[in-house]
């Protein structure tokens, strides 16, 4: 009879097919080694972090039904009709599509 070493060792010799996933950290090899930054760069690096949001503009919220939030909203039709936007003079947050 023969034993089951050698099938346990022909096992372990066959490679085995890898499956790359969005976790895998094989595609992100910057995950594993992270130098750290000095402070004085950390400082640096958040100051140009705030200044890049001044010139940005915040979109609309989109939603099903849209519903005036405030006085001063106000509805505006588009596109011969078939589109109900909300504008907000007072709270650009209320802005809606």
């Amino acid at each position: 009879l023969p034993t089951r070493a050698p099938l346990l060792t022909q096992r372990t010799t066959t490679q085995r097919m890898h499956i790359h996933t969005p976790s895998c950290n094989c595609l992100r090899p910057s995950l594993f080694a992270r130098p750290s930054l000095p402070t004085s760069n950390i400082g640096n690096l958040a100051s140009r972090f705030n200044g890049l949001g001044l010139g940005q503009t915040r979109g609309m919220k989109v939603r099903s039904s849209v519903k005036k939030l405030c006085e001063g909203c106000k509805s505006v039709r588009r596109k011969k009709g078939r589109y109900v936007y909300i504008i907000c003079s007072k709270n650009p947050k209320h802005k809606q599509r």
